[in-house]
């Protein structure tokens, strides 16, 4: 579908594309659009994230698009509206699209077939240039049941069409009509530490380009965190978890006290023993 957008040939009175990523938590749903805003748009101050679980009411379809004259907030825009009408070239990110109220998914209709959506003071904002992401949870047993045996996992489309039943119970035929449903697989562990070493090696990064401190880990680090990933529901998201509230504070301290002490940190090698994280620093006073 964006293919086809950007090769001139997809309807232009249309978003670039309307895509409901369906899958567990922690899959890499939020990430796709991060890595398409970054892509297609240049950046990810070009996405427009909303959750949608804050629209579970009737009327907070105004929230999305503007108050109408006469009523409260009237004049001050809509948060989907004013953030369109500002950057019109960006990814529109609907986070948990399945906890809005019926009413507020019906809004997407003119959205999804005209790429234009009226505010609450009458303009018409466009989403002609929009791409369009909606994320959901639904199924997520499903998939996992699918996705048991290593051995036989179907394909993305067969996933996509064993979906449908699911998919039903909780949006309108209508509303799935005009959708593009990609199914995401379960992080498999393999995967899963190359996610980990990804995300370490964004540290390493820029604790070099901070610091100039050197950032080295074993194998043990990388199959820990991979394994308390595997342990909770949060999926590759428990990654960002361990590193902000455990690793990186433990780190942290430890420079900030060599620091005090003015002595100049090198290097630091992490491994893992029976207790948890080990850390081992390498500095000019040590040799």
């Amino acid at each position: 579908m964006v293919q086809t957008s950007y090769a001139g040939i997809e309807d232009p009175s249309k978003p670039t594309g309307v895509f409901l990523l369906v899958g567990p938590s922690g899959v890499g749903k939020t990430e796709t659009a991060l890595a398409l805003a970054d892509q297609l748009y240049g950046g990810d101050k070009t996405i427009i994230s909303i959750n949608m679980s804050e629209y579970q009411e009737a009327h907070s379809v105004s929230g999305l698009k503007g108050s109408p004259p006469g009523y409260v907030g009237y004049g001050e825009g809509g948060v989907l509206t004013e953030a369109v009408r500002k950057r019109p070239y960006c990814v529109v990110l609907l986070d948990e699209i399945e906890k809005a109220h019926p009413d507020v998914s019906d809004l997407f209709y003119q959205v999804f077939d005209k790429g234009v959506l009226e505010d609450g003071e009458g303009r018409r904002i466009d989403f002609k240039n929009t791409l369009i992401i909606l994320t959901s949870n639904i199924a997520t047993d499903l998939i996992l049941k699918l996705c048991a045996d290593d051995e036989n996992i179907p394909d993305t489309s067969t996933i996509a069409e064993l979906l449908h039943s699911e998919l039903k119970k909780s949006f309108k035929p209508a509303f799935l009509g005009r959708l593009k449903i990609v199914p995401y697989y379960p992080i498999k562990q393999n995967n899963m530490k190359k996610i980990v070493t990804l995300k370490l090696n964004q540290v390493a990064k820029r604790m070099k380009e901070n610091k100039n401190i050197q950032l080295t880990y074993n194998q043990t680090v990388v199959d820990n965190i991979a394994a308390r990933c595997s342990e909770v529901d949060s999926g590759a998201r428990n990654i960002d978890h361990i590193l902000t509230n455990t690793l990186l504070p433990e780190m942290s301290k430890i420079i900030l006290s060599k620091m005090v002490d003015d002595i100049p940190v090198l290097s630091i090698n992490l491994s893992v023993d029976q207790s948890g994280f080990v850390i081992k620093l390498n500095n000019q006073s040590e040799g």
